[in-house]
């Protein structure tokens, strides 16, 4: 009875959706280290994992200090993003001259690379905080009004015939069938963006900044310091990890009738 009770708790701590993502970065870890012994590697171009461990643990402070800016220009951008994108996708969704006029235009903007025109942003508005949000607001931007156009796109005829049959105003048929409809593409985009808005604070730190993680890792790979390179991130992708779970956890209470969700509950029982 016993050794059941211990075979039922080890694979309900399996089943935990953190500890799988855990093993598989300590297997990555584990071959990182043996790559490094067998081809012998040196520091100066793969740092070895316990080096980055060791420069977490003493420079973890100074570099989370560090993760504010980025942080703040992450989320300020993405926010923006949301605000813009969102009713805009609205308006491209409901008219085929806005459409027309503007999709074009926002797929023709994803071909300029962010880095070249980053410096511009520099000139217009300074070394403070808003190049960096610009620059977040700006790879966040798309995704979001793409996937909000498939969304209002996606609306069931029969439903909206049903609407129309009751009498429902536009703005009753928008917030009873339109939105609630799109909500799930929304939060795909917005899963996207938040990833890609803390690519663009650091590309945004790269260009003029004289502190953040994009600061930091521009100062590491000019001075060779390659385990606080390697720590910083670290600590990027642990912020995009935390944001990325703060959007699904929104969704999952926004929606929680959606189909996913309803397969998560399944899934978990």
């Amino acid at each position: 009875m016993g050794s059941r009770s211990a075979r039922d708790r080890a694979f309900g701590l399996l089943q935990a959706g953190w500890v799988r993502p855990l093993i598989l970065l300590l297997i990555i870890i584990a071959l990182w280290d043996l790559a490094i012994r067998l081809f012998h590697l040196p520091p100066y171009q793969v740092p070895a994992p316990k080096d980055v461990i060791v420069t977490l643990w003493r420079d973890g402070p100074e570099l989370l200090s560090q993760a504010v800016p980025t942080t703040v220009a992450t989320v300020l951008g993405f926010l923006l993003s949301a605000v813009i994108g969102i009713p805009l996708a609205m308006l491209i969704a409901g008219s085929r001259t806005v459409e027309a006029y503007v999709y074009p235009l926002l797929v023709f903007s994803q071909s300029i690379p962010k880095v070249a025109i980053a410096p511009l942003f520099v000139v217009w508005f300074g070394f403070g905080l808003e190049p960096k949000v610009i620059s977040a607001f700006l790879l966040g931007f798309f995704p979001v009004v793409v996937s909000a156009v498939q969304g209002f796109k996606s609306l069931d005829p029969d439903t909206l015939d049903l609407a129309r049959a009751m009498a429902a105003s536009r703005w009753q048929i928008f917030r009873m069938v339109g939105l609630p409809a799109a909500m799930p593409a929304i939060f795909s985009g917005l899963k996207v963006s938040v990833t890609l808005a803390v690519v663009g604070a650091v590309v945004g730190e790269f260009v003029g900044a004289n502190s953040g993680i994009g600061f930091v890792l521009q100062r590491s790979i000019g001075n060779f310091e390659l385990p606080t390179m390697f720590a910083a991130l670290v600590i990027l992708a642990v912020l995009g990890v935390v944001l990325f779970w703060l959007v699904d956890l929104v969704e999952r209470l926004v929606i929680p009738w959606h189909a996913s969700r309803r397969r998560d509950l399944v899934l978990a029982a």
